[in-house]
């Protein structure tokens, strides 16, 4: 085992809360304290602990995602914003030097950001994953970390999707494909 890093993939009120405009409502909401016991966990050990958060522009229609999905994590909104306890969380913890809040205009955590940068020059092997959803973002940032050599982790009680079929595909592709280990 290397030195590991937990990314934390748009635990936010728009794919979370009940009102979310991309909500995955209650398979996300249900991961809530697993999600903010593992980011603890990761903080208080003082591993380097990632919020990878989707950020979109009011009226951007030129976004791949425009045509497929309600406008969601705008700029400014409170969509945008942290759900719940995990936004707590932050905010006691931001400060600290092994937090890092990036935005990112894609799917993957990687797709356009220094992520891989900040990895690289912590000697970071391991990434971790959570958040949601399973089947877009969590997907697609497991696919370019295996892609750059990452030895994978994917929390199963920290992860989820609006689509049960998806989230369960998911799942599969991570282990049988990506080489990711499921932690239960």
């Amino acid at each position: 085992m290397g030195k590991k890093a937990l990314i934390n993939i748009d635990y936010t009120n728009d794919f979370v809360a009940d009102h979310g405009a991309l909500t995955c409502g209650k398979p996300g909401q249900e991961i809530e304290d697993a999600l903010v016991s593992i980011t603890k966990e990761f903080i208080r050990q003082g591993d380097y602990t990632v919020f990878a958060i989707d950020l979109h522009e009011k009226g951007d229609g030129y976004h791949p995602e425009a045509d497929l999905f309600p406008p969601h994590n705008i700029r400014g909104t409170m969509g945008r914003d942290l759900y719940g306890k995990l936004k707590d969380e932050y905010e006691i913890n931001k400060n600290l030097i092994n937090v890092h809040y990036m935005d990112k205009t894609r799917y993957s955590a990687f797709a356009g950001t220094d992520l891989h940068i900040k990895l690289r020059e912590r000697d970071i092997s391991d990434v971790y994953l959570v958040g949601v959803c399973s089947d877009i973002c969590i997907l697609h940032t497991a696919m370019d970390a295996y892609n750059l050599g990452y030895n994978i982790f994917i929390y199963e009680n920290a992860i989820a999707s609006f689509n049960q079929a998806g989230h369960d595909w998911a799942l599969t592709h991570f282990e049988g494909v990506l080489g990711a280990t499921i932690i239960k």
